[in-house]
């Protein structure tokens, strides 16, 4: 993820030529992994000629929101638990101003007709 959000999108062996001499993997090694994070969308893909090139389907923000929310079990989960409203304890205690924040994007979340 970290090499296709540096570049942008790349092909199988673009990106096998990025990664793979620090970690000793073939091009196939490289190729699953791409389409293991395409089927968890977690990239996109299009066809020229006969290969697949990928471009992330999130930036590096949204993929650590997303992976936080699956360590605790999903955003339900994150919810009912009562892990969100510790999270937002934390968050107002580090920062006095994060609370005014967090309202403003509820605000406008709730503008565009999203809950």
């Amino acid at each position: 993820m970290r090499y296709l959000w540096r570049a942008g999108d790349a092909d199988v062996v673009q990106a096998h030529a990025a990664v793979a001499a620090r970690r000793n993997i073939s091009v196939n090694t490289v190729g699953s992994a791409l389409e293991r994070l395409y089927r968890k969308g977690l990239v996109s893909r299009w066809k020229v000629s006969h290969a697949f090139r990928y471009r992330p389907a999130l930036n590096q923000e949204n993929f650590v929101v997303r992976q936080l929310a699956d360590s605790v079990g999903g955003l339900r989960a994150l919810a009912s638990s009562g892990l969100l409203a510790s999270f937002l304890d934390l968050v107002t205690d580090a920062d006095k101003d994060a609370l005014d924040e967090l309202e403003r994007l509820i605000a406008k979340k709730r503008r565009e007709g999203k809950p």
